[in-house]
């Protein structure tokens, strides 16, 4: 069943990337996605289909746009920083802690803030992700936690655990 489920999953973006109906795009979109699902299948994670639940959809959708913003924000901090002639910039690498239990909840959250101009997340050990970040503004690492970590992680526990 989860590997009809990501069949399904994987024929339905062929279909909104290639945006038609025709059945020779079908039986090709099918055979890529049956041999996608074939090579890839064991990597899916078992409980990927339930971000089809509605209320675990739209939190998604919530969190996707959430990125979004502060991904806006986040490039203009980092403009402001390259441009500035002064480069106010105090890097360093910070531990933070988070309560996020499951993998794939833990992969979105390290690769938000990684595709978040001005940090990078570096690894994760226990229940701490080690972040450089391009301006540390605390040296208090429940703040830390709170400025990088939880904007995200709030919503990406409502959508994967």
């Amino acid at each position: 069943m989860k590997r009809f489920v990501h069949f399904l999953l994987l024929l339905g973006i062929w279909m909104l990337l290639t945006w038609s109906l025709h059945w020779q795009d079908l039986l090709v979109g099918a055979f890529i996605a049956f041999i996608a699902d074939l090579m890839f299948g064991d990597i899916y994670p078992v409980n990927a289909v339930r971000i089809l639940n509605p209320v675990r959809f739209f939190w998604f959708v919530v969190y996707g746009v959430t990125f979004l913003a502060y991904v806006i924000k986040a490039n203009f901090d980092v403009a402001y920083r390259v441009l500035n002639i002064n480069m106010p910039i105090r890097p360093g690498i910070v531990k933070v802690r988070t309560g996020l239990k499951t993998d794939m909840a833990r992969t979105f959250l390290a690769n938000s803030i990684t595709l978040t101009p001005g940090t990078l997340s570096i690894d994760f050990i226990g229940d701490h992700l080690y972040i450089h970040w391009i301006n540390i503004t605390s040296d208090d690492a429940v703040k830390e936690t709170e400025i990088i970590v939880q904007r995200f992680e709030q919503m990406l526990e409502r959508v994967f655990e």
